[in-house]
């Protein structure tokens, strides 16, 4: 039975401290949230619907609302997307929130970093489906006549969070290549 002036016992010192968990990264989720409500908010104030406002020549801002999900997908629909959509996102946002606490948030950042962009991407788009019943876009990009769908922050979120889960896994895939698996008797 110890006693109050013993110490009490942390851990053991081959355990050292816990790492951070990937959680960490959510700040970086909150941040892409606020950024693109925020622009959403801007450019529904400042801008007319459809009508395009030139940045560079192959990039305008033009506000847009989508009732469907990437590249205007399902958009033609009744409006139950609408409610496949969100708990898509939730399910999606649950599962990423649980993996990242499985994640070291150093050693793992890419992946961390990954996650938590997709992850705020997709609850920034999830906001507008909720609050407004569609995504609001604005980002027009083209060349020489041919219109790439229109998209916002969040969807950019998402797009680079992939792209960097791409990164990670080939370069998993790599090390995975190069560290030998088992040694073989000789």
């Amino acid at each position: 039975m110890s006693t109050e002036n013993e110490p009490r016992a942390t851990g053991t010192a081959a355990s050292g401290p816990r790492p951070l968990s990937g959680r960490v990264w959510l700040a970086l989720s909150l941040g892409v949230i606020g950024l693109d409500q925020w622009s959403k908010a801007w450019v529904v104030r400042h801008l007319s619907f459809h009508v395009a406002r030139p940045i560079l020549p192959m990039l305008d801002l033009t506000l847009a609302y989508n009732t469907g999900a990437a590249f205007s997908f399902l958009a033609d629909q009744t409006g139950w997307q609408r409610w496949v959509l969100t708990v898509l996102a939730l399910v999606v946002a649950v599962l990423i929130i649980g993996y990242l606490g499985r994640l070291e948030a150093r050693r793992q950042s890419l992946l961390c970093a990954a996650l938590a962009l997709i992850l705020g991407g997709a609850l920034g788009n999830l906001i507008d489906r909720l609050r407004l019943g569609y995504v609001v876009d604005f980002i027009s990009a083209h060349w020489h006549g041919h219109y790439f769908p229109a998209f916002n922050m969040a969807d950019s979120s998402i797009t680079i969070g992939a792209a960097l889960l791409l990164i990670d896994l080939w370069r998993e895939s790599r090390r995975a290549a190069t560290s030998p698996s088992r040694q073989e008797d000789i």
